[in-house]
Formats: structure tokens, C-alpha cells, sequence
């Protein structure tokens, strides 16, 4: 019988705002919240234990979190420092075991089966992983032990995270007396439209999804959801008693099979063609950049748009288009992505668009042609390349960026959206 593995999920708590506080030791007994600190409408993105205490929650707005603590320090975003710090808590746990699979920036799983003969039992590991990674960083963990992915995830989130120690093991042992009392919206991967059909089922914790039958609980979900529900209803009735044979994983990485880039959009700003224009290109540039370094050219060029009254998302489109010879060449791409969406777009003001390159190959061969010198193009696009990866993405733009509908010089300075 092959030995039960040992699987934790180490999550940092609070991990913008503990990495900012460990940055300020000033700040250490005060309210502290990761955000826009100009944008009283921005999205609060992290809060310490501290301003969680005074009722500032995640994901709600700068302005609201500020009338519930009027004396909340918001910190802008440092995204580069925060994957940084990850980055560091990744080797760190490469220190124990060579198994270890990030999850989220601040949450990565670690199959430590074979590091118990080293470092001792589970919860010594987990506490040695906790000290080392305090003392280096400044940022408290909490570890869900179990012998899947899933019981360890669920192990962090429903009581690692609300005990001291910040340490629990959830086995097959004790599952039964401990998760399945548990009400079932706090079973992994079910949010709230779920919940509410497990509701109309009569399925109120996680026990009454485990204790049934699979074939039961899928008649009950074809009759809530219809017949195409199966795969949904195995899915849950496993996680529901834990059952999980994925491996932890530690190279995630698998082929492309796109690159694409896309931007939400002030609607009010971009009404006229020529504004738009600018935005369809910086994305272009962003993704032939991207796939260049990556490696690959692509054959299909698609954009994406979404259009608004002001108030509402009215219209949206993905379309694409085959190229004659795959590329990543910008002006090739752009020439693709401008035309689809002149074809396509109806007029409204845009709130959010994409573009994406497709079909890829690696760009080791390349097409060459009559009247374009590609090889020459491919020249003068990757020395540009290397000048925005030594000096910065703003050192060298198109002069369209520099108008006020371009937001290439403002992207430079981000991350995923967020101040670097």
C-alpha cells in the first residue's frame, strides 16, 4: 500500500499589508490597508489583522474603509516588492522538500512526504517553515496540513487562519467530525451562486453532499442544474470527502497557447476612433513584446471589445483573423487587430479591450517574403526589446502613447494593474 503522502498549504496572512508593515516598523500597532492612496473609489487590495479588527475588509473601497477607521494608513501598491517576496518564500521552502507548487502570491503547496525522516513530524515542519519565514521577511504563515491538496487548502482556510498557532491538520481521520459539520459554502470552490443551489437541494453543510451517494447527489444536481451537471456533481462530492489525486506540481508551466493582453477602460475617454486606435496598439505592441521573449509567433490575430451606454455593458465582440504567415512582428499584428475591430465595432464608447495572439509556433523559422525585409523588421523590434528590458518599458514608446488617450507611460510603472 503506497504511503500517504503529507501535503501543506502554506498562506501568508494579510501579505501586501504584513510586507509593508515589516517595511515600517513605525506602523507596526496601526491600522494599515494596501491601496490607491489618491483614489478614494479604489479597491482596498490587503488590510493587517489590526485594521480587519476595525471592520476595513478587502475588496471594498478606499472611502468606505476610511469611514469605518478615519486614522487607516494607505499604502500604495508595490507589486514588484510583493512577487519579490514570494519569490523568497518559494526558496525557502525549497529548503524542505523539492515539491513545492505556487498557488497564488501568497499561498503555494508543498508535498512534504518525503521531509518528515529530516525535519520531523508535519506540525514541526510547519513551525519551522513559520519562524524562518518570520525572521526573513517579517510576513506570519499559516499551514493546512493534510493528504491532498484539497484537505490541506480547506485545513488552511476554515482553521489554520483563525487559530493562534496558525496551524492545523485535517486527515481522513478526523473529517468526518471536523469539516463535514462545516456549513457547504465553505467547501473549496463553492461561492455563493452554488451555495445557493446546494440551499434548494436541502444541502447545507459539507456532510450532506459527503454522506450521499455519487450517484444520488448527481440526480439531485441534474434536477437543480440540468443534464450536463455530472462532472460538476463528481467533483464536489470528492472534494466534499476530500478525495484529491493531484500531484503538488513543481514546474506548472505548461506550452502557450496564446498571449494576449487586455485593459479596462474609462468609457468617457474613449468615444472616438482615433482614441481607441491608440489603446488597440499599445496592447498590440505589449503582446508581440511578450511573445517574443516567450519564443513564439503567432498565425491568428483576435480582439476583443466591450461597449457601454455609460452605465452598462451594451454590446461586446471576439473576433479573429488567420494571417498569411504567423508573426510577432507589430506591425503585421496591428495592421490584423485594427482591421477587426473597425469591422466590428458599432460605435458605442469602449470599456474594456484585448488582443491576443494565437495558433503558436516557436519562432526559430520564420516566413520570409517578397516585399517586406521581415528579418530586418525582426532586428529593429528586438534591439528595442532589449532597450525596454534594461531601461524600463517607457525608455523607448510610440509617439501615439504620448497623447492623453495613451496609457503606455502610466502602464510602465505597473504591475498586473498595480504601482511596482
Amino acid at each position: 500500500m503506497p504511503q500517504e503522502r503529507t501535503i501543506m498549504l502554506v498562506d501568508g496572512q494579510s501579505f501586501y499589508a504584513s510586507i509593508e508593515k515589516a517595511a515600517r516598523p513605525d506602523l507596526k500597532d496601526k491600522p494599515v490597508a494596501v491601496a490607491d492612496p489618491s483614489r478614494r473609489s479604489g479597491i482596498i487590495l490587503a488590510a493587517c489583522p489590526v485594521a480587519k479588527s476595525r471592520g476595513v475588509t478587502t475588496a471594498e473601497r478606499v472611502g468606505e474603509a476610511l469611514a469605518k477607521c478615519s486614522d487607516l494608513v494607505v499604502i500604495r501598491p508595490r507589486m514588484q516588492t510583493y512577487i519579490t517576496v514570494s519569490l523568497l518564500l518559494t526558496e525557502i521552502f525549497e529548503s524542505f522538500t523539492d515539491q513545492v507548487e505556487p498557488y497564488s502570491i501568497d499561498e503555494q503547496f508543498l508535498d512534504v512526504t518525503g521531509s518528515i525522516s529530516y525535519f520531523g513530524a508535519p506540525e514541526e515542519i510547519a513551525h519551522q517553515i513559520q519562524t524562518h519565514v518570520l525572521l526573513s521577511t517579517g510576513v506570519w504563515t499559516r499551514c493546512g496540513i493534510g493528504p491532498t491538496k484539497v484537505l490541506a487548502k480547506m485545513a488552511t482556510d476554515n482553521f489554520a487562519k483563525k487559530m493562534p498557532e496558525g496551524i492545523f491538520k485535517l486527515g481522513f481521520d478526523n473529517l468526518e467530525s471536523v469539516l463535514w459539520p462545516l456549513p457547504v459554502h465553505q467547501m473549496f470552490m463553492v461561492a455563493s451562486r452554488m451555495a445557493r443551489h446546494f440551499t434548494r437541494m436541502g444541502l447545507y453543510t459539507i456532510g450532506d453532499i459527503a454522506r450521499l451517494e455519487l450517484g444520488d447527489f448527481k440526480k439531485r444536481m441534474r434536477k437543480e442544474m440540468g443534464k450536463q451537471s455530472d462532472i460538476q456533481a463528481e467533483y464536489y462530492w470528492q472534494t466534499a470527502r476530500g478525495i484529491d489525486p493531484s500531484p503538488v506540481v513543481a514546474s506548472i508551466r505548461n506550452k502557450l497557447k496564446s498571449v494576449s493582453h487586455g485593459k479596462a477602460l474609462r468609457s468617457s475617454l474613449y468615444r472616438r476612433i482615433e482614441d481607441i486606435e491608440v489603446i488597440l496598439l499599445e496592447l498590440v505592441v505589449e503582446v508581440c513584446r511578450r511573445s517574443r521573449r516567450l519564443g513564439y509567433i503567432g498565425r491568428v490575430v483576435s480582439v476583443g471589445a466591450t461597449e457601454t451606454d455609460g452605465q452598462h455593458s451594451i454590446l461586446s465582440f471576439n473576433r479573429q483573423v488567420t494571417l498569411p504567415q504567423p508573426t510577432s512582428l507589430s506591425h503585421e499584428v496591428a495592421s490584423a487587430a485594427l482591421g477587426l475591430f473597425h469591422k466590428n465595432w458599432s460605435g458605442m464608447p469602449v470599456n474594456h479591450l484585448s488582443v491576443a495572439l494565437t495558433e503558436l509556433t516557436d519562432d526559430n523559422v520564420i516566413q520570409l517574403t517578397f516585399f517586406d525585409d521581415r528579418i530586418k523588421a525582426y532586428s529593429l523590434e528586438r534591439a528595442t526589446d532589449k532597450i525596454k528590458d534594461r531601461y524600463g518599458s517607457a525608455a523607448i514608446m510610440r509617439a501615439s502613447s504620448l497623447l492623453q488617450s495613451g496609457v503606455a507611460r502610466e502602464r510602465a510603472e505597473q504591475i498586473g494593474g498595480h504601482y511596482k
